[in-house]
């Protein structure tokens, strides 16, 4: 019983502590890798797990480094974290924010 007990209260809090981290991320999508395609509504990204399109509009907003962008200064080739909402059945960008160089372990 003692056993069972401690089991279970394990499993809460793993339960418990996993939602805390989803909530924290304000139930966003996180999409990060390299820039191979570009429209005037869309980015397609290369990630570790393949490819993924992400929308944007004029209410996202484009960071590099730690200054304002624009989509203009994103490029084919380019290291990107993009923050996103799905929406029906697509990802839409928060925020895109471009490397200036190499991410952390990447360099």
């Amino acid at each position: 019983m003692k056993k069972l007990s401690l089991t279970l209260i394990a499993g809460l809090l793993c339960t418990l502590l996993s939602s805390t981290v989803t909530l924290a991320h304000g139930g966003m999508e996180h999409v990060m890798g390299t820039v191979t395609g570009i429209s005037d509504h869309s980015l397609s990204v290369k990630t570790a797990d393949g490819a993924v399109t992400v929308e944007f509009d004029g209410e996202t907003k484009f960071i590099r480094g730690d200054a304002a962008a624009t989509v203009k200064d994103v490029q084919v080739g380019s290291r990107v974290v993009i923050h996103a909402h799905k929406r029906d059945n697509s990802l839409h960008a928060a925020q895109v924010k471009i490397w200036t160089n190499a991410p952390p372990g990447k360099r």
